[in-house]
Parts: C-alpha cells; sequence; structure tokens
C-alpha cells in the first residue's frame, strides 16, 4: 500500500464527515461526523509519519540495538493528542446535548436557538 491509498481513504472519511456535519440536523448525527473526520486525520497523520519521514531523520538499524525504534513517531504522537482530544469533545458535546434536550425537548439543531431565551 503506498501513501495515496492512505490519502484517498481520509478524503473520503474526512468527506464523509464533513457531509454528514453540513446536512444532518440531529446533534448527535452532527457529533459522530466530527468524530469521523477526526479519524481522517489520524490516518492522514500516520502515514504521513510512516511515507514521508525524511531520510536524516530514519536511524540506521546497523547502528540500533535490536528491538528498538527505527522510526520518528510524530504521526503516531499526534494521532495520540487527536484521540484525546476527540474524547473530550465528546463528553462536553454529549452533555451539552443532554442539557439542551432538557430544557428544550428537542436535539434538532436547527430548533435549538440559545440566545433567544
Amino acid at each position: 500500500m503506498s501513501l495515496q491509498n492512505f490519502m484517498l481513504l481520509s478524503a473520503v472519511l474526512f468527506s464523509v464527515g464533513l457531509y454528514g456535519v453540513l446536512t444532518r440536523r440531529n446533534a448527535i448525527a452532527v457529533l459522530m461526523s466530527i468524530e469521523l473526520m477526526f479519524s481522517a486525520v489520524n490516518v492522514a497523520a500516520v502515514a504521513f509519519s510512516r511515507y514521508a519521514t525524511p531520510s536524516a531523520l530514519r536511524v540506521d538499524p546497523a547502528t540500533v540495538a535490536e528491538g528498538a525504534v527505527q522510526q520518528v513517531l510524530t504521526g503516531q504522537v499526534f494521532a495520540l493528542f487527536i484521540i484525546t482530544v476527540a474524547a473530550a469533545e465528546a463528553a462536553l458535546g454529549l452533555a451539552i446535548i443532554i442539557a439542551v434536550y432538557r430544557s428544550r425537548g428537542t436535539v434538532d439543531v436547527t430548533q435549538v436557538n440559545l440566545m433567544k431565551r
């Protein structure tokens, strides 16, 4: 598999997530679409880390002890940060949706206008 395959997968996932954010009226479906977009960014970050690491940063296997990390893990570290942010976003988003549902009785994003009351 090449970098182009992973980037195509990432673009398709991001496009599906963006379509879901722009067309869905249910707040929970919007949150699920945002999570899908986060997953697309994770795929892209890890793919770039694997395929686009400069050769100057790669470690020569002959000079490293067996079992040592042989490539720079920047994409994986960024993916962990994105997963952490996504978990926090999901928790806060669901809490806000529950609070809005209790006060307004709907989770339709077009009908919720908190500034009027």
